[in-house]
């Protein structure tokens, strides 16, 4: 499958706290949701669209703290990833300044990153077990083969339930374990029992969950008649840790860009565009330019302003631009074929550039290497 997801876990030092998985996918509207009358704001992750799909953001939960009457403040500890830029303190939306952000030193995510002790290796397992467990159901209760269900029935929607189930299944104990080398102080003592290497001449305790869940995964793995053993359990879930290099990304990238074209012509994703104006459009754009000039000119903050309009425009407005855009490649399309004569004349009009405010020139930042740190 070229399909490809980021998935960021987060959770606390106590075990109690797992924050809602943030997800980061190429397309904002799947086409599969309208098909299950999906909505982005009932989903059991919080729902971003990248084109690459890489993290820009980080997104933090309050309710924790509130519901548990515990001062608001909150430590966010990042590693030193490309996609977690160095001044997210000063992006912070002035409702979140009670968070106070600090990265770990270079190289030392494998040793001191709280989610990359076992936390996202046991979660790939327990997906990776519920994945196959769907795949028996659906064997043993239709005439689907597994190839036919993996290419033709699987997608987004499918992985959005099996997410869920394994952030679930990801334990407290487990939790601590995680955070036992950063903050010692933070875990509960009585967790530290069974953590850690074990004696050479000590063998695994029958009850070790870990083992069992590799155990489970390999007979699922049997039932479907597939070759497969603990090594291998193994040997995916490292390979799913592997960076992708730029250029991985770029094919990846140019491979789902191709893919949202034909479905874009197919018009199953994009329905809605259809109902707005290219003229209101444009009349927005056009208010947006004038307020940023405002804010620029009168704001004493200009570092904060800049930053902002960057953002807001880059996430939000970017998308009707490319609407624009769409259409005008369209409009071409038809005058060159000669299917032009009986579109809108809002739709035949050249899409306009500034209207005279000019944005703040950025540097083009260098194609980071993105880190996935669970793509299920």
């Amino acid at each position: 499958m070229k399909d490809r997801l980021t998935l960021v876990l987060c959770a606390n030092a106590s075990g109690d706290c797992k924050v809602k998985p943030l997800l980061v996918y190429h397309s904002e509207n799947p086409r599969v949701f309208k098909a299950f009358k999906g909505h982005k704001t009932r989903l059991n992750v919080m729902w971003r669209s990248n084109k690459r799909s890489w993290v820009t953001q980080i997104f933090f939960m309050r309710n924790y703290l509130v519901d548990k009457q515990l001062p608001l403040k909150a430590l966010l500890v990042l590693d030193n990833a490309p996609a977690h830029p160095c001044q997210l303190q000063d992006d912070l939306f002035p409702e979140n300044q009670f968070i106070t952000i600090k990265f770990l030193p270079p190289n030392t995510t494998p040793l001191l990153q709280p989610m990359d002790q076992q936390v996202i290796a046991n979660f790939k397992k327990l997906y990776m077990k519920a994945l196959l467990e769907r795949c028996v159901h659906v064997i043993d209760t239709t005439e689907l083969t597994l190839r036919q269900f993996w290419k033709e029935q699987f997608n987004i929607m499918g992985a959005l339930r099996l997410i869920d189930k394994a952030w679930e299944g990801v334990s407290q104990r487990t939790l601590h374990s995680a955070w036992r080398n950063l903050w010692p102080e933070g875990v509960p003592e009585r967790d530290f029992e069974g953590f850690g290497p074990a004696p050479a001449s000590a063998s695994a305790p029958v009850d070790d969950p870990e083992a069992l869940l590799v155990d489970d995964i390999v007979a699922l793995g049997h039932t479907l008649g597939l070759e497969v053993d603990a090594a291998d359990v193994q040997e995916l879930v490292e390979e799913h840790s592997d960076e992708l290099t730029t250029e991985e990304l770029l094919e990846l990238q140019k491979e789902l860009v191709q893919q949202e074209v034909q479905e874009l012509s197919s018009g199953e994703e994009e329905v809605c565009e259809d109902a707005i104006p290219s003229s209101e459009i444009r009349d927005v754009l056009g208010m947006f330019e004038k307020v940023t000039a405002f804010a620029e000119k009168h704001h004493p903050d200009k570092a904060v302003t800049t930053r902002r309009v960057n953002l807001f425009n880059d996430n939000v407005l970017s998308r009707f631009r490319d609407i624009l855009k769409r259409r005008q490649q369209q409009v071409t399309r038809d005058m060159v074929s000669g299917q032009g004569g009986k579109r809108r004349a809002s739709d035949i009009e050249p899409q306009p550039g500034p209207s005279g405010v000019k944005f703040p020139k950025r540097a083009s930042p260098p194609d980071p290497e993105v880190v996935s740190p669970s793509s299920p």
